[in-house]
């Protein structure tokens, strides 16, 4: 394993009860505000990422503005260094199989403990709306017994070795000719393994803070929650381990809010690579099990891009000699050229896509939008009612899942969830929650990946990236970039720890009632929180850069004041800068500008290309100059650059070629290639691999609907 910089911790180590990932490890640093400002040339104002939050927590704080120079996310690099130490693929060792045992599959039943269901309160209403695959209000419970819709000849198409042996299933039960009971319940036949229990759940949605209703058909919140997600068991591993199994696309539930409750195969592809794709980075998050596509006809009409509307969109274009561009310096003008060349639009045709399931595993996906709707209905209700008595009971099972070293239990202990929850116990959650939801925006950044659509339910209490929907890693380094036409400035790339904090906002706003000092103790840790992000998020840098903890004035100076600048007016590739930095330290002291500049040719765009512009060429020569000056240039410093900067994301020119060929073709061999790919991102790999796969973006990848952006 390569020796990275060292980082001290200023996080405690948590239970994953068994989830082999070594934790995120923070840095204690002098609290700088998250600054961070888009020229103004450009937008006319600053980007601000607007971190209010209910009961008033973030007041005294006012704003977190995301302005000109910026300390932004950091993980520690132990987290993302000692997962290698291990292949991820075998890191867990299945239990050998006996020729005439049962599947394995059927053992899931017998190592069942579906904890959510024993703890926590059904919803009263449920056997009156049996099935309960329609939208309609769900006023008080935690979870509704619903079974999920099963796909007509299913066939499971692909799935992750690492987690059929953490969760004790021979792969030979997957493939042909045996996989056709695990094909049946990963795809919604809950028959296939009898004994298990499978629900939905309600929460609340809150964006930026602010809490919403206005997405709840009923105008009253009773509505919204698991519209097409089902869960269909926790287990316990071979290891002890808990997993909890739910089906992205398993049909209508009573949050569906009139939808089909299903996911199409371009959709499940997109998920099941990138939770295995993040995972292998070293970046907390759900990952995937398996994707189960339909054989027997079962589709759904989806909004999408017709690709002609992009010919017709690019038609209108602008140049560097364009009159109206004459006022503005070069710098200015490319800026001004990428913006108009990255417009976007939503969907313009209808198509008929194949419905296909991913089953998304997680030790919990307990969402602050649990605890923010039982938060609302307890701060209405008031102390000593049936409703304070739900909130207690989710924060204490989110306690239970997440942080279970405060409860001091063990996740084989039988627990029927009645016990009692302390305000000592309620402020230890939430610390411990935003150290976590801290780390996972700092590994979003350190590999260049932006969610999308960081609402409240969208973020998990322990901090784990999931719902793979208008996610995107960058290209071309931009840092309002987002997929969604519909993300806005404020969960835009570099805005996504604001985002964070807004969301922990609400977390500690809803759980104010269960603590000694009420909202002010709820704000006091807010504003800790805050200062906990600032300091990880002026961190990352240095640990892209090589730079020793001791350095961390240094790596700030040159990031906000060289760096990032540059790589905002020079239209550059993310990914590659980072990583062929690493390359420049190969070179000798006494080096020409052409040769100290050509490890980084690779990583800029042609159109337009600003690596030649003269200008723009003595700019990186003085970064690149200042940066080799300050950084040990050891091989042991190039090991570690290369242990934290990947040579491969699943960026979505990918994404597109393995779900157009599966699509088309019925050709799957794309998808796993990628898979593959993914496992090991921080290796260059073959000569073939390297040719097709590290590279910039194609330069209509950067301009088209569905690739550049999506809805």
């Amino acid at each position: 394993t390569p020796t990275a910089p060292e980082c001290t911790s200023s996080r405690p180590r948590r239970s994953r009860r068994g989830m082999n990932h070594p934790g995120a490890v923070g840095v204690s640093v002098t609290t700088r505000p998250v600054l961070f400002a888009v020229a103004r040339t450009l937008r006319g104002r600053d980007s601000r990422a607007f971190a209010s939050t209910p009961a008033r927590l973030l007041q005294s704080r006012g704003h977190l503005i995301v302005g000109a120079r910026a300390r932004r996310l950091a993980t520690g690099p132990s987290m993302f260094l000692s997962r290698f130490t291990k292949n991820s693929a075998t890191d867990v060792d299945a239990p050998p199989r006996e020729m005439d045992a049962a599947p394995s599959v059927l053992g899931l039943a017998d190592r069942a403990d579906h904890s959510w269901t024993r703890h926590l309160n059904p919803d009263p209403d449920t056997d009156a709306n049996a099935p309960n695959r329609k939208s309609r209000q769900v006023k008080s419970g935690h979870y509704v017994r619903v079974d999920p819709t099963p796909l007509r000849k299913p066939e499971t198409v692909i799935y992750s070795p690492d987690m059929l042996k953490r969760l004790g299933i021979d792969e030979a039960d997957v493939k042909a000719p045996n996989g056709e009971r695990f094909a049946r319940f990963f795809s919604g036949d809950k028959s296939a393994v009898p004994g298990m229990d499978t629900w939905a759940t309600p929460y609340a949605l809150s964006i930026m803070g602010q809490r919403q209703v206005s997405n709840c058909p009923f105008g009253t919140g009773n509505g919204y929650g698991d519209g097409r997600a089902v869960s269909v068991g926790e287990v316990l591993g071979p290891d002890g381990a808990r997993w909890e199994m739910q089906l992205k696309g398993g049909g209508p539930t009573p949050f569906c809010r009139g939808a089909d409750g299903r996911a199409v195969l371009r959709s499940s592809i997109r998920e099941f690579l990138a939770s295995e794709a993040m995972h292998a980075l070293g970046v907390d998050t759900t990952r995937a099990l398996s994707l189960v596509v339909s054989r027997g006809g079962d589709v759904a009409r989806r909004p999408w891009y017709d690709p002609g509307a992009d010919k017709d969109a690019s038609a209108e274009s602008i140049s560097m000699d364009d009159p109206r561009l004459a006022r503005y310096p070069d710098d200015v003008k490319r800026q001004i050229i990428r913006q108009f060349a990255n417009q976007k639009r939503d969907p313009d045709v209808m198509i008929v896509e194949t419905c296909a399931i991913t089953t998304r595993v997680a030790p919990s996906f307990t969402r602050i939008g649990h605890v923010d709707l039982f938060g609302r209905r307890a701060q209405r209700a008031g102390e000593g009612t049936a409703q304070m008595d739900e909130l207690r009971k989710m924060v204490r099972h989110a306690i239970f899942r997440e942080f279970p070293e405060i409860l001091e239990e063990r996740a084989g202990d039988e627990d029927d969830g009645d016990g009692d929850v302390t305000p000592e116990q309620v402020a230890a959650f939430l610390v411990s929650s935003g150290l976590a939801i801290a780390d996972l925006v700092c590994g979003w950044l350190r590999v260049g990946f932006c969610q999308g659509n960081f609402n409240a339910d969208n973020c998990l209490v322990g901090g784990r990236t999931m719902d793979y929907g208008p996610f995107g890693w960058m290209d071309a380094y931009d840092p309002l970039f987002a997929k969604w036409t519909g993300s806005g400035e404020h969960f835009a790339f570099m805005n996504q720890p604001g985002a964070g904090l807004a969301n922990f906002a609400v977390l500690a706003a809803s759980c104010a009632p269960l603590l000694e000092g009420g909202e002010d103790e709820a704000q006091a840790i807010v504003e800790r929180i805050q200062g906990e992000m600032e300091s990880k998020v002026a961190d990352v840098w240095r640990v892209k850069l090589g730079l020793r903890e001791s350095q961390r004035a240094a790596a700030a100076k040159i990031f906000d004041y060289k760096l990032e600048p540059l790589m905002r007016e020079s239209n550059v590739d993310y990914t590659l800068v980072f990583r062929q930095l690493a390359e420049c330290l190969k070179l000798p002291d006494e080096v020409s500008d052409d040769d100290l500049l050509e490890p980084l040719a690779p990583a800029f765009y042609d159109s337009p290309n600003a690596f030649y512009d003269e200008d723009t060429r003595a700019k990186w020569c003085d970064f690149v100059r200042a940066w080799r000056d300050e950084v040990d240039g050891t091989e042991s410093t190039i090991e570690a650059m290369n242990a934290v900067n990947p040579a491969y994301v699943l960026r979505e020119w990918m994404l597109v070629e393995a779900y157009t060929a599966a699509k088309e073709r019925d050709d799957f061999s794309v998808t796993r290639e990628l898979f593959e790919l993914t496992r090991t991102p921080y290796e260059l790999g073959s000569e073939t691999m390297q040719e097709k796969y590290y590279r910039r973006a194609p330069d209509r990848a950067l301009k088209a609907g569905g690739t550049a952006f999506m809805s």
